[in-house]
């Protein structure tokens, strides 16, 4: 073979070699939980179920069966009985789990919006900047989220969008002053000092060489925040400040079953289920996340 033939070669052979990216590392760490994978998939077929109630549930929420008030499970054709009101539980349950997943992922989106903006600025930026961000988050931080949630729910309203942008206000501080941190530490590594060094500028280095790497804790923040908002809202309905009726909420179902508890468990036996499930799906998902981005891990 002539010194000229080997460059085709060589390039030939190249892509044998492909590099491996820490993104496809850690979802394949994540893939080898096996429970955290099983919930993702739950999560994702009660998300489908979710965008979808209005096609799979038998009759709207709000639809009221004369004379079929309080039926047990499998009665008259409804797979999971009817309320006091003699409304399908099994079409509210539907609804409700449509309306939890939307307030908890809104406010989880709009929380983890305002802690990136405030944490990356004070983190990057540091001086005056992180002086003022840190004192407005430690004002905030001051106040006990669910009580300022609580109060905001009460002046504002009953409403969907109430509910979210009270969760939002009440959540978005333990996620700047996490951003903040990662971004204090990644910014004085080599590979950043590097690219700064090159001419990449404020923007470029945060965006591309800081930010994915400082992802891992905040999606694990994610994935246990909108359980806590779903319980957070179900909070709210215990104390009568959730969704107004007539649309359903898992909180605000289980908590108007609970006077018929002792003739009619059903009521809130479903729904309770359902809540518990989803709550410990995020749960595992969120294990699995953060093993998949521990750097301990080999």
């Amino acid at each position: 073979m002539s010194v000229l033939d080997e460059p085709a070669t060589i390039s030939a052979q190249a892509p044998a070699y492909r590099h491996t990216s820490e993104w496809s590392r850690r979802w394949g760490r994540f893939l080898r939980n096996r429970l955290s994978v099983v919930s993702l998939a739950f999560i994702g077929l009660v998300a489908v179920v979710a965008l979808a109630s209005p096609l799979l549930a038998p009759f709207h929420f709000a639809t009221l069966h004369r004379g079929q008030e309080l039926l047990p499970t499998f009665t008259d054709g409804f797979v999971m009985g009817t309320d006091e009101l003699g409304r399908d539980i099994f079409s509210r349950l539907i609804y409700s789990i449509r309306t939890a997943l939307f307030i908890a992922i809104a406010a989880e989106v709009l929380s983890l919006g305002i802690g990136m903006v405030v944490g990356l600025v004070a983190g990057y930026k540091g001086g005056k900047y992180d002086a003022v961000l840190m004192a407005i988050t430690d004002v905030m931080f001051a106040f006990p989220g669910y009580l300022f949630s609580v109060l905001l729910v009460a002046v504002m309203g009953r409403s969907t969008w109430a509910i979210i942008l009270a969760l939002t206000i009440a959540s978005w501080v333990g996620q700047s002053r996490l951003l903040r941190a990662q971004i204090m530490r990644l910014k004085t590594l080599e590979y950043v000092e590097a690219g700064r060094s090159m001419g990449a500028g404020g923007w470029t280095l945060v965006m591309r060489y800081m930010l994915p790497n400082a992802l891992g804790p905040v999606l694990v923040t994610v994935s246990f925040g909108i359980p806590a908002n779903m319980l957070a809202e179900s909070g709210l309905s215990i104390l009568g400040l959730g969704v107004a009726p007539p649309t359903p909420s898992l909180g605000a179902m289980i908590v108007d079953g609970y006077a018929y508890v002792l003739n009619s468990p059903h009521l809130i036996f479903w729904p309770t289920i359902v809540f518990v499930a989803i709550m410990v799906a995020f749960t595992f998902v969120g294990d699995g996340i953060r093993d998949a981005f521990d750097v301990d891990e080999t």
